[in-house]
Formats: C-alpha cells, structure tokens, sequence
C-alpha cells in the first residue's frame, strides 16, 4: 500500500478539538504551547473550551487546525515510531491544510506556521468588507459546468469556482450579487442544491488579492526547507518538492482554486492508494470516496484513531 497524508482545512474545526490528544500526550501539550508561544494567545484554551464564535474566525481556526494536524503528526512519531519520510510518499493538505502538511514535512517550524497562519486568516479577513462578498456550494454539477455557471454569473464582478472538492461538489466564491446570481444560475441547469455558505469572507478568488500580497511579504521573510517529501499543490495538482516553488504557490494559493479532485486523482495517478486525514473532523475522508471509489480514507484525530492506526502498520 502506498500512502498520502492529507492536512483538513477550514470547516472542520469544532470546540473540544486536541482536548484528547492534550490530555493523553505531553508532546500534543508541546505542540499546542509552542503554537500559544507563537501567537502570544491562549488558543489552546480556544480549541479546547470556545466559544465557538471566537473559534470561528478564520485569524483563530486556521492556527487552530494546523495545531491539530502537528500534535496527531508529532504523537505518531513519538508513540509510534512513525517517520513521515518512511511511511508515506506524497503530502497535501486543503488551503490551510497546505501549510499543516509543510510543517509536518518539515518545511516550516510548526511556529512558523502558526504566524503565517494568523496573518493569512487576518489578510484574508480584512481584504473585503463585511457582506462585499459571499460563498456558495453548488451541489450535483461538475467542475466545468460550475466554472460555466460562475462565468455567465459575473456580469462584470468576480465571481469564480474557488474549491473544486468532488465530484459534484464545487464552491464558488466573489461578490455576493454575482455569487447570488450563480445559485440561481446553477439551479436552472440542473444543480441538485445550490446554497450560500456561513463564512465570512470570499476565500479563493480574486477579491482576496490584497491578502496575497501580505502573504507574499510574510512567506518571503520565513526559512523554508525542502519538505521531507513532496507536497501535492493545490493551485497545480501537482507534486513539488522545491522550496521556492512552494514559497510562490502558497502566495497564488491564496486568489486560487482549490483543485482538491484533481489533486486526490493526481496522487492516484502517482501509485497513492491510502489516503490519511491527520487532525481535526473527517471532512477529507469523506471526500475520497466521491472522488475515486478504489481508494481508501482514515481519518486519524484522537488517542483511538492513533492507536487504530498505528496498530495497523
């Protein structure tokens, strides 16, 4: 069996998250300080008791999710011997879930990218007033017709597929009027549901160009290794191992598409047949079988799960 390591990304936080994994593994209690070091705040105190609208903003959930994604990483290693450069081939992750698997790579130190994390959460935040924008899933039309839908949607403002995640699955992303007119748009060609999303902001679409450029000052000032094995980008659905690629990709990443079915069939094509969600929820798991019914997914995220999987190496 050849193996994939894939990062969650935003959605699948939830309050109570690394409470577990705390309090079972001192490493896990290391992983989560170093993070609360970084940031000079208590996010581990946010993960594991809320509120839930604090937890929410994406300046906290992204940090968040990658604390959890490090301390899984860093149990494995410690508890069970498990090197990532022995025991799988390729590593990806989901917008955020990118920089989880980088520092789980060791591209970044896992401070390091808690401070991308945050700035990339407040840029992103601060690049489009309140209610400018606005997200919608598209439910049961493929990739191309959603692209179609979003283009006839425009009219002159953004509006753009910002994450294609499976099959049948595609988010669209820019000004909420344009974003409004997609879902109508969408309806009348034959979506299954087409329905506006609780974020705050439109990720993964022109519109977020000012929070790119921050990312591009921010990336441009942070040491970056070459990961232990490559990284399958989400703006190529491609592997790279080269890390003034990445350092790029990450930047483009944050105005593009999220080609995460693409991706998932990309690391297919490469020999992968085991897809291994590291962190919080099972959101990529779920996907894995949308995309491609001949691979397997394992969500690993608690004490169980890391036993679990361990126990089946």
């Amino acid at each position: 069996m050849t193996r994939a390591l894939v990062f969650p990304g935003q959605g699948s936080q939830a309050v109570g998250m690394g409470k577990e994994l705390a309090d079972a593994f001192p490493v896990a209690r290391e992983v989560f300080q170093e993070v609360d070091d970084a940031l000079s705040q208590k996010l581990s105190a946010l993960m594991f008791e809320g509120p839930e609208n604090e937890l929410t903003l994406t300046e906290n959930a992204q940090p968040a999710l990658m604390a959890v994604s490090l301390a899984v990483t860093r149990v494995l290693e410690k508890e069970g011997g498990f090197t990532l450069t022995d025991k799988c081939d390729l590593v990806a992750g989901h917008s955020l879930g990118e920089y989880s698997a980088l520092a789980a790579a060791g591209t970044f130190a896992i401070s390091d990218a808690a401070r991308l994390l945050k700035i990339r959460g407040q840029a992103m935040q601060a690049a489009v007033p309140v209610g400018v924008g606005a997200m919608a899933a598209l439910l049961g039309l493929d990739y191309v017709d959603a692209v179609a839908v979003a283009e006839e949607a425009a009219q002159g403002e953004v509006c753009t597929a910002a994450n294609d995640n499976a099959s049948g699955q595609v988010v669209v992303s820019g000004h909420k009027a344009a974003v409004e007119r997609a879902i109508e748009i969408a309806k009348e060609k034959g979506a299954k549901r087409a329905v506006l999303l609780p974020v705050s902001a439109p990720f993964h679409c022109a519109l977020m160009q000012p929070a790119a450029d921050r990312m591009a000052e921010a990336l441009g000032a942070v040491t970056m290794n070459a990961p232990g094995k490559p990284v399958v980008a989400n703006v190529t659905a491609e592997k790279t191992d080269d890390p003034e690629t990445i350092r790029k990709l990450l930047v483009e990443q944050v105005c593009g598409t999220v080609r995460w079915r693409e991706s998932v069939l990309y690391m297919k094509e490469q020999g992968i047949t085991d897809l291994v969600e590291i962190g919080a929820g099972k959101v990529l798991t779920g996907m894995v079988r949308r995309i491609d019914r001949d691979l397997s997914g394992t969500a690993v995220n608690g004490p169980a799960d890391i036993e679990a999987f361990l126990g089946a190496l």
